[in-house]
This record gives C-alpha cells, sequence and structure tokens, in this order.
C-alpha cells in the first residue's frame, strides 16, 4: 500500500474521530432547545447541566477536525485547495457557526444576567445547527461529484452544491448527530434529564433510520462504483435498528456504541465510494485522484514518522479526560450561577 492511499485511509480515521466525538457536541447543543423544562430557574439549570455534560471535552474534541484539515492540506495540497475554494460559502458558515459556538461556551457564564445567557443559548444552538447540516451537504457532493474543469477547479455555482441527494445528506448528519447527542445525555446525566433525553432519543431515533436508509441506498446504487461498500449500508442498518431498539429499552450504552458503528459505517461508505478519487468529478478523467492530489512522498514519510509518534499521545491524553469526567451529573450538581454584574448607576444632581 504506497503512502498517498494511507493517508486518504488516515485522513477518513481522522473525520470518523471528528464526527463521532463532535457529534454529540452538536447534538447536546442542538438540544437546549428542547429538552429543558421548568420555570426559568429549573430550565437554566438544565441547560447548564446539558453544557456540563460536554464542557471538559468539545474543544478537545474539535481538534479532530483541525488535524483532519490540517493532514489534507500536507498530504493532498490539490485536494484541499479545490475543496476550500469551491466549496468556500459552506465551509465558511460553518467556520462562523464554530466561532459563535467556541464564545457562546466560553463566555456564557461570565455575566449574570439572564439576557445575556439567552444570546448564549441562541449562539450554542446556531453553532451546532449549522455545521451537523452542512457537514451533510458537504460530504453528499464528495460522494456524487461536483463541476470541475480540466485544471481541478470548482465551476459550480452555490447552488448546485444544493442537489435534493445533498440535502438529504444534510438531513441525515443532522438527525444522526441530534440522536447521537441524546443518546450521550442519556448515559452522562440522571433524573429527569435522563429520562427526558432517553425519551428523545428513542423516538428521533426512528427518524434517523428513515432518513439514513434511504440516503445510504441511494448513495450506493447512484454513486458507488465498488460492491464491498454495500457492507457498510448493511453494516450502518443493523446499527440503527440496533439503535432503535437499545433506546427504548434505555439502554444507554449499547445505544452509544451502535450509533457509533453507524457513523464508523457512514464514513466508510463516504469514503469508499470516492476512492480513488478524493473530489470526484461529473466528468472522470477532471476528477483529483489519490494520485494526482497527493504530495511527494517524502512530505508523507515525513507525516508518517510524526503521526507515529503523537497519535497515541494524543489518543491516551484524550481518552485520560473522557476517564476523569466519567460519572453521571445531575441538576442538584449546578451550583448558583455567577458572573459579572452590571448596575445601572443613577446620578443625583
Amino acid at each position: 500500500m504506497d503512502l498517498p492511499v494511507v493517508w486518504f485511509l488516515l485522513i477518513a480515521v481522522l473525520w470518523t474521530g471528528y464526527l463521532v466525538l463532535e457529534g454529540f457536541d452538536f447534538g447536546v447543543g442542538m438540544l437546549l432547545a428542547i429538552l429543558p423544562r421548568g420555570d426559568k430557574l429549573r430550565r437554566e439549570k438544565e441547560r447548564r447541566l446539558m453544557i456540563n455534560t460536554i464542557g471538559p471535552v468539545w474543544d478537545g474534541n474539535e481538534v479532530w477536525l483541525l488535524t483532519a484539515g490540517g493532514a489534507t492540506f500536507a498530504a493532498f495540497p490539490e485536494w484541499y485547495a479545490t475543496l476550500f475554494s469551491g466549496f468556500y460559502l459552506p465551509l465558511f458558515l460553518i467556520l462562523i457557526a464554530l466561532i459563535v459556538r467556541v464564545v457562546a461556551f466560553e463566555w456564557r457564564g461570565k455575566i449574570d444576567s439572564p439576557q445575556w445567557r439567552t444570546w448564549a443559548d441562541r449562539a450554542l444552538i446556531f453553532g451546532s445547527f449549522v455545521p451537523a447540516l452542512l457537514w451533510g451537504v458537504a460530504f453528499a457532493n464528495l460522494v456524487r461529484g461536483v463541476e470541475l474543469d480540466a485544471n481541478h477547479q470548482y465551476v459550480g455555482g452555490f447552488f448546485a452544491l444544493l442537489s435534493p441527494f445533498a440535502l438529504l445528506g444534510g438531513v441525515v448528519t443532522l438527525s444522526i448527530f441530534l440522536t447521537h447527542g441524546a443518546i450521550f445525555l442519556a448515559m452522562k446525566t440522571d433524573g429527569e434529564m435522563r429520562e427526558r433525553a432517553g425519551t428523545f432519543a428513542a423516538r428521533s431515533s426512528v427518524v434517523t433510520l428513515l432518513a439514513a436508509g434511504v440516503w445510504a441506498v441511494w448513495a450506493q446504487v447512484a454513486y458507488s462504483g465498488e460492491a464491498w461498500t454495500w457492507a457498510a449500508v448493511l453494516v450502518a442498518a443493523v446499527a440503527l435498528v440496533l439503535v432503535v431498539v437499545a433506546t427504548r429499552q434505555r439502554r444507554e450504552a449499547l445505544a452509544f456504541g451502535a450509533s457509533v458503528v453507524t457513523i464508523v459505517a457512514a464514513v466508510v461508505l463516504i469514503f469508499g465510494s470516492m476512492f480513488p478519487d478524493v473530489m470526484p468529478a461529473f466528468d472522470p478523467a477532471n476528477s483529483l485522484t489519490v494520485e494526482n492530489a497527493s504530495s511527494t512522498d517524502y512530505t508523507l514519510t515525513v507525516m508518517t514518522w510524526v503521526a507515529v509518534i503523537l497519535t497515541p499521545i494524543v489518543l491516551l491524553y484524550q481518552g485520560w479526560t473522557y476517564w476523569v469526567f466519567r460519572k453521571r451529573l445531575t441538576i442538584e450538581h449546578i451550583p448558583e450561577a455567577t458572573g459579572l454584574t452590571f448596575e445601572r448607576v443613577v446620578s443625583r444632581s
């Protein structure tokens, strides 16, 4: 196996890690608009409870995206250039959403004001919803193929990326992440929040099964040139059925594991359908492939040694983080809100 193929597979692994880990972050963020109940004080504590389940890990999860982007830039510079220029607007919207989300996470508790926290919650919901939708649109276009010219430049417009197949791909990732996040919440909380999250997951998993099933079969029949990727479709289908069953039985760990398998199988289907292309074109002669888009062997060799040395360290550290914060949380763990307060000073003459 030559180095360009190795790095194609490694980039697929990096995207798998990102979608599995950041997927439940997105789900929890979107569920801020759905799950909290009760009076204002109760809803505020439940939102903080939800945020605290991902608070220690969300920024570490985003490292997988940075690493996937950096690996693509170094290993396949022409793929990176064509992808980021052709998909400029959707990727820009994703970037804006992620920036807004980071600011909301970091600054939500800095000011003790209901209005401030309301805007922060809206930013978290927006910053979770937009990437959850647009990542599916982007990956669906990579499976379907795009309009590239002989110089490997994207010549289609923004609306050319919004085909029915691509939009359904966005719905699929949105529904997968919602279900994934609800299962994670049920696994990490106790009491009423656990029950509510489990109920939501049991319902949303059915929608996810139907949407993902239609998209996966459509992708396999219309755009995959490989018979072996049917195995990924089958694995994803079995895993999603298991998610539906496990969520109804309130077996959160089993449901979460099955949800992880679903995402892994989806990435296998996506990258398997693309290979040996990294960016398929409607005209196969114009496609970017693993070979014509890759860096030199020297660059890939250096990258491989760096990955061999550093990747185990990163995995050990992130695994340790999850182990330290493994316990369930309840609303009783949430203290009263603190933060800066700004009182209007009225001058008297």
